[in-house]
């Protein structure tokens, strides 16, 4: 199910899963770099088998991000818990329902959205930028639990742009500056992680020895990212944030265009 690599394309995936754990760790979207690397490398492989590595590869450095963030700033457990429960069935949800479905509206719509999100994010000069909750504690649970569900019934279901997706959710939705929100969406994403991670190894659709070796460069990847993230704070995030979706519009639109 999974086609061998050679040294220099072993090389190529390490690097790539060290580049995809930074720009995962700062403001989402390391699976820009990591799954189409992937792709480049092992051309026959089964795609689930290549997604379900893809989603090994990058679960540790995503807990990592999110540990080191949580040594510095402090994370509401009322928006987390609702948010982390939901995400992690809608993941699983979602993994089960593409098995039988097609994902080609997705592809369609996908860089319209991302051209909105980024448009709305660079007119919003000030989005982000201070933390300032906006909802009392049961408002603030419900909608992290539909934020969570939606959210990770995307990731299972298809996935780019995910974690990007979650970290202006946590802006607009709730307030959060840019620190809180890529604290928050990297333990969500760590949760869907793992559920897609579950269904994947459960149809034997993972590459152990590819998936554990790439973890190890996407970990350290990840633990340079959150540095800077924290040195240059709020305007760093935002700037990552800002060309990590314009990369993904570009990425997604030419998929669509070639369905």
């Amino acid at each position: 199910m999974f086609e061998a690599v050679s040294w220099w394309g072993l090389l190529f995936l390490l690097l790539a899963a060290f580049f995809a754990g930074f720009v995962d760790s700062v403001a989402g979207g390391g699976g820009l770099i990591q799954v189409p690397a992937l792709f480049a490398a092992s051309p026959s492989s089964h795609p689930a088998t290549l997604l379900g590595t893809n989603k090994l590869a990058s679960v540790a450095g995503t807990l990592s991000a999110a540990k080191k963030y949580l040594k510095t700033i402090k994370l509401p457990h009322n928006v987390l818990i609702p948010a982390i429960l939901t995400a992690f069935l809608g993941s699983f949800l979602g993994a089960w329902v593409v098995k039988g479905m097609s994902v080609e509206v997705f592809r369609i719509l996908l860089p319209i959205i991302l051209l909105a999100l980024l448009i709305y994010t660079y007119r919003q000069k000030t989005l982000g930028l201070d933390h300032a909750p906006l909802h009392e504690q049961r408002h603030a649970s419900l909608k992290a639990a539909a934020l969570g569900g939606v959210v990770g019934f995307y990731d299972g279901f298809f996935g780019p742009g995910t974690g990007s997706f979650l970290l202006i959710g946590f802006v607009r939705v709730f307030g959060f500056d840019f620190l809180h929100a890529s604290a928050s969406a990297k333990l969500v994403n760590a949760t869907t992680n793992l559920a897609a991670i579950l269904l994947f190894g459960i149809y034997g659709h993972l590459n152990w020895p590819l998936g554990l070796a790439m973890m190890s460069c996407n970990l350290l990847g990840s633990l340079v990212g959150v540095s800077y993230a924290l040195k240059h704070g709020n305007q760093f995030i935002r700037k990552v944030f800002l060309l990590v979706v314009a990369a993904l519009i570009l990425k997604t639109g030419y998929d669509a265009l070639n369905i």
